[in-house]
């Protein structure tokens, strides 16, 4: 899986219909995609199924990896490529078990959470916040670029996506860092132009 630009998203990051935003930005370059329906003003039930469907169709036919967020009931009837977990989120070992063969991703931002992590279970780890977010009202203290640069000695070979606060004017210091991608939200649900923005991370 291509980590490098790895966009987040649900309908309450969006002005309007999440879907041509998807489309515009896989156009624009993104690499990975996850279906975040999660906080104020999101869907749930039927209509967060029905948009994770179509989400899902665009992801297939342009052969862009497809996870979802934390909720596993969604993973086999939008027939996602992986899931990623938060600390408070599943434990990785149920998921794990429950889906041997998929990516795993789990939010990692200090050293206690890592070391009661089972972090050999999982395909990559989503470090941060490294800068303050607006996108998340429960977001934890930013940890800087830092924590990528300590994460990427502890596990040299593990994937480490960047994730909070990170826009196209500090996407390179988190790339200088170590990871392997980064991952943002309102830099491309709020882009004025999402295509210029996409380029620069």
């Amino acid at each position: 899986m291509n980590f490098r630009k790895y966009l987040v998203m649900g309908s309450q990051n969006c002005n309007g219909d999440p879907a041509p935003i998807l489309e515009t930005a896989i156009e624009s370059g993104i690499t990975a995609f996850q279906f975040r329906e999660k906080g104020d003003g999101s869907l749930t039930g039927d209509a967060k199924l029905k948009l994770g469907i179509k989400l899902r169709s665009i992801c297939s036919r342009h052969n862009i990896p497809f996870i979802v967020n934390d909720d596993l009931f969604l993973v086999k009837p939008l027939e996602a490529d992986g899931i990623h977990v938060g600390q408070d989120d599943h434990d990785v070992r149920e998921v794990r078990a429950s889906f041997p063969y998929k990516i795993i991703g789990l939010s990692v931002s200090n050293q206690a959470e890592v070391a009661r992590s089972p972090i050999d279970l999982v395909d990559y780890l989503g470090a941060g916040p490294i800068f303050h977010t607006p996108s998340k009202d429960d977001a934890k203290k930013p940890v800087g670029p830092g924590w990528i640069k300590q994460l990427r000695i502890d596990y040299p070979h593990k994937p480490i996506v960047g994730i909070g606060g990170i826009n196209e004017s500090n996407a390179a210091s988190i790339m200088d860092s170590g990871a392997n991608g980064v991952a943002v939200i309102s830099a491309i649900t709020r882009a004025d132009d999402i295509y210029k923005s996409i380029r620069k991370l």
